[in-house]
């Protein structure tokens, strides 16, 4: 129902004034009434749970589906704007907020099992590291002390840890804080069977990732540590300066594609190039997410992958990932293709034209978002705000829930 565009309108509008609001009363984690219904909407939908036995229920569930695992994302986090109130480090408040975050993500870490991922933000840890952030300096003592905290309970684990790109006027500090931590925990010791520890994250739709990329890429292969990449298309499209995006959301899907590409083969190409190098600049070794509602992404990431197979190529470990409650036809169909390939000869499935190859068996991670109900307000208001910019997609998910609704109508009279 949220998917419709007239409810989708009023739901954005409402979470909007929940989250601005200073009241007591429209503060869903203090009024039961709204919480309540909350919980039996939005929240439900979108979110895992609010403690770990809720979150596990749902990771449970997940993996039982037949996903390869789970992202587990505490919801808290920090978004700029007007009339916010300066804080300073080193206060009672400051430092309660870095103990919050840092409390909520040891939590985290602790629900993921070896070979998930935990997502975060680097704003949870309070008001004064989004100005940190957007000034691109470090972070405080306390804020370091508990990141590495988190990042050496997850490498213990065998976690990996994806850091969540924001609006583009915190980006350069996430990207330095971010690729500081790769340094340290993406080689050995750190790292649990090569696989690396911190992952980055890279929005399609900025004109500067394929320049930014390519420079971190080229970095990490100097200094010697294995890059994760996290690719998705970007998720604050209303309120960026719009001359900082593609032009058209056709610009985006080439950059996505295009990139996507270039990190699979681990060939520098049109969209994905450094700057002054050249193409025989040597590659990182290097892992990928491809965070993606996109089905045309998908399946020609998956081709790639196919054809990789066949020929008998190393290939780059990757992940698919895709939102709880949302896209889950997408998804489903990763899965389903999973299965087949695990259970059937490469004959019977047949992606490419010979029918004795080896396929690629996908990966299918779901994004599970966890927190009390207020502190996942952000959260949700982005999901809104998602499903209003790509209209089209939405009405693809929303088509697919019809036909599988009305499938499971015909089957309870034997019509099926």
């Amino acid at each position: 129902m949220s998917s419709s565009p007239t409810l989708l309108n009023a739901s954005f509008a409402i979470l909007t004034r929940l989250l601005n609001s200073k009241s007591a009363l429209l503060n869903p984690d203090r009024n039961p009434v709204l919480r309540f219904i909350l919980r039996k909407t939005f929240y439900d939908q979108f979110c895992a749970g609010e403690n770990r036995a809720e979150v596990q229920r749902s990771v449970q569930h997940a993996k039982a589906l037949g996903y390869q695992g789970v992202v587990i994302e505490y919801a808290l986090e920090v978004l700029g704007g007007e009339g916010q109130e300066k804080v300073e480090a080193d206060t009672e408040r400051s430092n309660a907020e870095v103990e919050e975050w840092r409390t909520g993500m040891l939590e985290t870490v602790k629900m993921a099992e070896e070979g998930d991922f935990v997502a975060l933000k680097w704003s949870g840890l309070g008001s004064y590291a989004l100005e940190l952030l957007r000034r691109n300096q470090p972070p405080t003592p306390a804020m370091e002390n508990a990141i590495h905290e988190v990042c050496d309970l997850a490498a213990a684990k065998g976690v990996a840890a994806l850091p969540g790109a924001e609006e583009e006027a915190s980006n350069a500090g996430i990207d330095s804080w971010s690729l500081k931590l790769q340094s340290k925990y993406n080689r050995p010791p750190m790292m649990s069977k090569g696989k690396p520890v911190m992952y980055n994250t890279y929005q399609a739709y900025l004109k500067s990732t394929p320049a930014k990329l390519a420079k971190h890429l080229v970095d990490a292969e100097k200094e010697g540590y294995v890059i994760g990449v996290k690719m998705v298309r970007g998720a604050y499209l209303a309120s960026e300066p719009r001359e900082r995006i593609w032009p058209s959301i056709e610009k985006t899907h080439e950059a996505y594609d295009g990139i996507a590409e270039a990190l699979l083969r681990r060939q520098w190409n049109g969209v994905l190039k450094p700057d002054g190098e050249g193409n025989g600049q040597p590659w990182p070794e290097l892992a990928v997410v491809l965070a993606t509602h996109n089905q045309v992404s998908i399946e020609k990431a998956q081709a790639l992958r196919d054809e990789q197979a066949a020929a008998g190529e190393k290939r780059v470990p990757l992940a698919f990932v895709q939102l709880w409650g949302m896209a889950d036809e997408v998804s489903c169909e990763i899965l389903e293709a999973a299965a087949k390939r695990k259970g059937s000869s490469a004959s019977e499935v047949k992606p490419l034209h010979s029918a004795d190859v080896d396929l690629d068996v996908p990966r299918a991670f779901k994004c599970v978002t966890w927190g009390t109900t207020g502190q996942c307000l952000n959260f949700l208001l982005r999901r809104a705000a998602e499903n209003k910019d790509a209209a089209a997609r939405t009405e693809d998910s929303r088509r697919a829930m019809q036909g599988e609704l009305w499938r499971r109508l015909k089957g309870v009279f034997g019509l099926s």
